[in-house]
């Protein structure tokens, strides 16, 4: 399933290594703050809007298989 989603992206030496689902935009950023703080330098975080491509965990949450950026 495809749905717009606020994606908190961990990227590496310029590369998406992980992307996670946020309620908001707010906790979104308060994620990335926080994450930086205890961040080496080469790790960087970015809160992105997106559409992305979801799958369905065994506890019923909601996960990113694919960002759809455009």
């Amino acid at each position: 399933m495809t749905e717009m989603v606020i994606a908190l992206l961990m990227i590496i030496n310029g590369e998406i290594k992980e992307a996670r689902i946020q309620p908001s935009m707010s906790n979104c950023l308060k994620g990335a703050r926080i994450a930086k703080r205890d961040a080496k330098s080469h790790v960087k975080y970015q809160c992105l809007k997106s559409m992305a491509e979801l799958e369905s965990n065994i506890d019923g949450s909601k996960s990113i298989k694919k960002l759809i950026l455009k």
